[in-house]
């Protein structure tokens, strides 16, 4: 049916996600989830969802949703947007916010759905070498009239730039909307969200996917000056005017209000992150400074591709990219202590 695909269709790469495998005793450390349950209270919100709230349709506007994410961060409610995860929060940015006659400026290892959406929205771009040592060359980043974008932390890498860099970034681009994509920020890293009644260029992406476990539930959110918001709503309501369902609703506000059970589990988390990279480090891998819930790593003695097969033939699957610069590593997601083990053991077998 190919022949009735448009031609911007025929032109796409898309976008692979991590693999989702059904079988029930792999042990999965490739999509970087929580390894742990969303909040007690997210599940005693789910259950207590009425016939009537599904009958409906949804709050469009999600109010109560973004009144609990602006306390969190002491922000108004109009620096609030919210969507069915970070991938679509960033789509409506590279849409609404991103698409300008200077190309978009995006590190060259990085997120690899950044390239794909230029691609579908016809936004020129232009990628910026990371260092040898993988780090961000922040001076590289002067985008005039055009945008920025950039994860911290960084993915694949884990790596993350302070908040003293986030502002020479937003700095040296005073015209320029620069977008700091958070997805792993709870792990460790500073936040730019305090930047955000400062400049009024700076637009904060974040997702309750990892360190609130919903990636089941698809809920992202940006911080902005209102100008900002207002053009990522106007996409919005130009694309789909309810994208959060009632039930992501409710469950989502629950999970941000829980603060406690929230800590509790990334300190968890960067507990096992810490114990994984000194194991590593004792089997002889090189390990990235990591600040997400997932460590990148290579061993100069053995291929990566083939550490990537044995692990999956013992039922442990990682995360490999066959790219330059990045084909001697293994990206890992952080899991339980029994998880990590069970990596351990296999990989110990396998060197």
């Amino acid at each position: 049916m190919s022949r009735f695909w448009s031609k911007i269709t025929h032109a796409l790469t898309p976008y692979v996600p991590g693999e989702q495998p059904q079988h029930a005793q792999l042990v999965k450390l490739n999509t970087n989830e929580c390894p742990y349950p969303p909040s007690p209270r997210v599940m005693d919100t789910i259950q207590a969802i009425s016939d009537d709230s599904l009958r409906r349709y949804p709050d469009p506007s999600s109010v109560a949703l973004r009144e609990a994410i602006a306390a969190t961060r002491g922000l108004g409610i109009e620096n609030v947007f919210v969507g069915n995860g970070s991938d679509e929060v960033l789509a409506h940015a590279f849409q609404g916010l991103l698409a300008h006659e200077e190309p978009l400026l995006f590190p060259d290892i990085t997120y690899s759905f950044y390239p794909v959406w230029c691609q579908l929205y016809g936004l020129t771009s232009r990628t910026i070498p990371l260092a040898e040592d993988f780090s961000l060359a922040l001076d590289e980043y002067r985008a005039g009239r055009g945008a920025v974008i950039i994860p911290n932390p960084n993915a694949p890498t884990g790596m993350a730039l302070p908040l003293t860099s986030i502002r020479q970034l937003l700095d040296q681009n005073p015209d320029a909307v620069v977008v700091i994509d958070e997805a792993y920020v709870d792990y460790g890293a500073e936040s730019a969200a305090a930047l955000v009644p400062e400049y009024e260029n700076l637009l904060v992406v974040q997702t309750l996917s990892k360190s609130r476990a919903l990636a089941g539930l698809r809920v992202g959110f940006a911080l902005g000056n209102p100008a900002l918001i207002q053009g990522l709503t106007r996409v919005k309501d130009s694309f789909n005017s309810y994208p959060l369902d009632a039930v992501a609703q409710a469950a989502a506000r629950a999970a941000v209000e829980d603060v406690d059970y929230f800590d509790e589990c990334r300190q968890q988390v960067m507990a096992t992150r810490t114990s994984l990279s000194e194991v590593l480090l004792e089997l002889g891998f090189d390990v990235l400074p990591s600040q997400a819930n997932f460590v990148f790593a290579r061993h100069p003695e053995h291929d990566a591709a083939k550490l990537f097969a044995g692990l999956r033939q013992q039922g442990v699957i990682v995360r490999h990219w066959n790219k330059p610069r990045i084909d001697q590593y293994l990206r890992i997601s952080i899991g339980t202590e029994a998880q990590t083990q069970r990596l351990l053991e296999v990989l110990t077998q396998l060197l």
